[in-house]
């Protein structure tokens, strides 16, 4: 049994009365982007803001933190309808959810009753207040509806907190509000609804014992109809603002300001769409899902106390009864990898803000914070060692540094931090333990926080970003005039290239080893983490065939992205959070890898898994991790993820649709690699520097033509290495030669549950008469592939597989390959030749 709190029913006195009102409804946007689906029980929603968010689920039970205190939690609704003696639980009558860019609605649905359950997070609010949730009432007959919930006070793990506070009950003349005393001076909340009346007020006399807190509302359709009735909750870090008469007037004036505040909150999310970027492609669920990474990253800003300033935390899922709502916290290197995608829709804004609060916070040594918790300003945060825990923040904070500045054009961002880069370069270059030349693990963790052979000395992942980031920083020591620093970190980069392949390839292996240790034995399990070697548009690593043949397939490859360990090595533990589990985190490194080296239909593959996962879980945005044996999230997995929405974006832009912006230049260079089943695509307000410009994609025969138009600012133009393709003299055009024939594979998720069963391209390789695919798929199914004629007289025999007279969606010939029967996985070669 919970400790008991002991409510009191005071009158308002020495304060001004103003009464909570009603509000009339008013009109939210529902048009243009939104995801409607029918409520599935436990599945997470979240309505994130910088100062507030709701966390709960479809059936629309709730937590609310107004930023960063956990203000109540357990919220749920019963109706009693007049002449109708059954009690209602609304929850168990939820319908539908429908997820806008600027609200959600969940929707209870009854014979007698219609309520509509709008929840939002407004920036613009005013400190103190966090999210609110607007009901709407449509009944038959008069009701009473009962809004339950615990109330918590709990300030984010890790600051200390009390147990459950104790209620007071501030009457007005038409209802009241609920203040929420703690033990503390400094921290009080409160919770109104117009009209509402208080529930169960247990007596100080009464035995201990756990009572939700009520608000009680009469609704009369004669009276109350088109009305909202707000939520509004309010909390007070600091003696001023902890006051009965100071938390009310925060109340009265949300609430009075109601349409203004939703207004100025919608009006944001327009201005976003008319300023990032934007894809219009063939597939208007790709399209979609790109446009909500883009809104679930805008969404994970959150203003940190006392100081205002802006930083992206890593992701939110409900707290239960802790007091941590999933990642929540300030996360450098989940920071730092999202940067890569809001450069690529140019919010450059957010950039700065994300970078400058990783820099504000950097150590005397130079290295880069991973994790700061939004309570941090209110303890000693030094006392935990969680901060610096992490090696890879130091060398992912000069690369995306360098992304930054080159998309942007940005140099003089880099001349005011010009010492926080040289630090962190100072400390990337001083922290080898064992004299090898590579940045190590003797100072914090590489990727994994746990491993069973004990933690790594030096991970391939580890020396991958030092190399990366030697790369980067010549560059950034260029931009600067600084040659000495430039050359020394350029020539440390060829270095480390050369030092990697010696020490972590095994050419009996074929594969690179996992990490090294202080004596340069090898752990060689099989992992993804090598793939990281094209993270930063180098050349990636030199032996890299088997590996690619190997993460594509079902050892490392499911059918809902990749597995960071291989099903088939010894440690591999499929709902381990290191050894088997999969993270669209790693699907992303995975569909950019694939698509630089020219492993495309795979890398389509994965970029499909992580996308169309948006609409999976918590809608909108994709989950952190799943089970590597089934289609599952796992049970803790934080269902708003920062990086994991990021890795819809970056693969995109960066891989499908090639592009390469260099902002210092004013051009766009290109390596595009379509589906076969489009004609054309666009890319839309493209940011470059100070420029903004739209790229069109037309197949044209044999020929992909992407034309460029700038729309505002210096002219862009277009660039490319690819061989074969043809520039135009303006270069506001490119004609990238196409193969005679190509493939396109089929994507989609398999039913929740599912194990892996679909098929995976191992290989492809096209030569001047020829494509000859590598394949496997579960043994006796049967596969339909599209064929694109780019010659449409062009007579191809198939090997290995039929061509059929059936037409596809897209009128493309279909490719239909059967696989041999048995048990598990059996590979298939098909060649194509003309």
């Amino acid at each position: 049994m919970q400790a008991a709190f002991f409510p009191v029913i005071v009158m308002l006195c020495g304060i001004a009365a103003a009464q909570f009102m009603p509000v009339d409804a008013f009109s939210m946007k529902e048009d243009g982007l939104a995801i409607m689906r029918h409520v599935e029980a436990g599945k997470p929603f979240t309505v994130a803001g910088s100062r507030g968010v709701l966390l709960g689920q479809q059936e629309g039970t709730f937590e609310a933190w107004v930023l960063p205190v956990k203000l109540l939690s357990h919220f749920t609704i019963r109706a009693n309808v007049e002449g109708y003696s059954v009690p209602i639980d609304l929850n168990a009558a939820a319908a539908e959810i429908e997820v806008f860019p600027d609200h959600t609605v969940i929707t209870y649905s009854h014979i007698a009753f219609t309520v509509r359950q709008v929840m939002f997070a407004p920036d613009d609010a005013e400190d103190g207040t966090g999210a609110l949730v607007l009901f709407q009432i449509d009944s038959t007959r008069p009701i009473d509806l009962t809004f339950s919930f615990t109330p918590e006070m709990r300030p984010m793990w890790p600051q200390r907190s009390q147990g459950l506070p104790s209620a007071e009950w501030v009457k007005q003349e038409s209802g009241g509000f609920y203040v929420l005393h703690t033990d503390f001076p400094d921290l009080a909340g409160a919770v109104a609804m117009p009209n509402a009346q208080p529930g169960i007020m247990a007596p100080y006399q009464e035995k201990p014992h756990f009572y939700p807190l009520e608000l009680i509302l009469h609704y009369d359709p004669k009276r109350d109809v088109n009305r909202y009735f707000p939520l509004l909750m309010a909390v007070g870090t600091t003696v001023e603002t902890a006051t009965t008469a100071t938390l009310q007037d925060k109340m009265h004036r949300l609430g009075a300001m109601l349409p203004q505040i939703y207004a100025k909150h919608a009006a944001r999310y327009e201005q976003m769409k008319k300023e990032l970027t934007a894809i219009h492609t063939p597939d208007t669920r790709l399209n979609d899902d790109f446009a909500w990474a883009e809104i679930s990253i805008e969404q994970l800003k959150a203003k940190e106390q006392p100081s205002g300033e802006m930083g992206l935390v890593a992701g939110y899922y409900s707290s239960g009864d802790s007091a941590r709502p999933g990642f929540g916290w300030y996360f450098g290197r989940d920071t730092l990898y999202t940067v890569y995608a809001v450069n690529g829709f140019g919010d450059f804004g957010l950039t700065r803000n994300a970078l400058e609060f990783l820099m504000r916070r950097q150590r005397d040594d130079g290295k880069i914070m991973h994790e700061y918790p939004q309570t941090a300003a209110f303890f000693d945060w030094k006392e935990f060692s969680y901060a610096y825990a992490a090696a890879d923040s130091t060398p992912l904070f000069l690369t995306a540094m360098l992304d930054y500045v080159r998309i942007s054009g940005d140099v003089e961002f880099l001349r005011q931090h010009r010492e926080i880069v040289e630090r962190a370069w100072r400390f990337e270059t001083t922290h080898d333990s064992d004299g090898d030349g590579i940045y190590d693990n003797s100072q914090g963790t590489g990727w994994v926080e746990s491993w069973p052979a004990g933690m790594p000395h030096q991970e391939m992942y580890l020396a991958l970003l030092d190399q990366q980031a030697s790369a980067a920083m010549s560059k950034l020591a260029g931009l600067l005039g600084d040659k000495a620093t430039a050359d020394a970190a350029g020539a440390r980069a060829a270095d480390l290239k050369k030092k990697i392949e010696n020490e972590y390839y095994d050419s009996v292996r074929q594969e690179y080893a996992f990490s090294r240790s202080v004596n340069g034995t090898l752990d060689n399990t099989s992992s993804i983490f090598p793939v990281i070697a094209w993270w930063n548009d180098g050349e990636g690593l030199e032996h890299s065939a088997a590996s690619f043949r190997r993460w594509a397939s079902h050892d490392f490859s499911t059918d809902w992205g990749l597995r960071d360990v291989a099903e088939s090595d010894p440690v591999y533990d499929p709902i381990s959070y290191h050894q088997g589990s999969v993270w669209p985190l790693f699907t992303g490194w995975t569909s950019i890898a694939e698509y630089r080296a020219g492993h495309t239909l795979s890398g389509y593959a994965h970029l499909m898994q992580n996308a169309n996962q948006t609409t999976t879980q918590d809608l909108g945005a994709v989950t952190e991790l799943l089970s590597g044996a089934f289609f599952q999230p796992f049970g803790r997995s934080t269902s708003h993820q920062l990086w994991s929405s990021a890795m819809v974006i970056t693969p995109a832009l960066r891989g499908m649709f090639g592009v390469d912006v260099d902002g210092l230049s004013g051009s766009v260079h290109l390596d595009p690699h379509l589906p076969a089943d489009w004609d054309k695509a666009e890319v839309e307000k493209l940011h470059v520097g100070r420029s903004v410009c739209s790229l069109d994609y037309q197949r044209q025969g044999q020929s992909l033509i992407v034309k460029i138009v700038t729309i505002s600012g210096p002219v862009v133009r277009l660039e490319t290495a690819v061989k074969d393709a043809r520039a135009a003299a303006d270069a506001l055009s490119i004609a990238f030669s196409l193969p005679p024939v190509e493939v396109a594979v089929p994507h989609e998720l398999p039913l929740p549950g599912a194990r892996t069963s679909q098929m995976k391209v191992l290989t492809e390789t096209v030569t001047t008469h020829s494509m000859k695919l590598e394949l496997e798929s579960d043994a006796g199914s049967v596969v339909e592939l599209q064929l694109r004629r780019n010659a449409p007289k062009l007579s191809v025999r198939a090997d290995g597989a039929k061509i059929s007279p059936k037409k596809s969606k897209s009128g493309l010939d279909t490719l239909i390959v059967e696989f041999p029967p048995g048990g598990g996985y059996k590979q298939q070669t098909v060649t194509l030749q003309w």
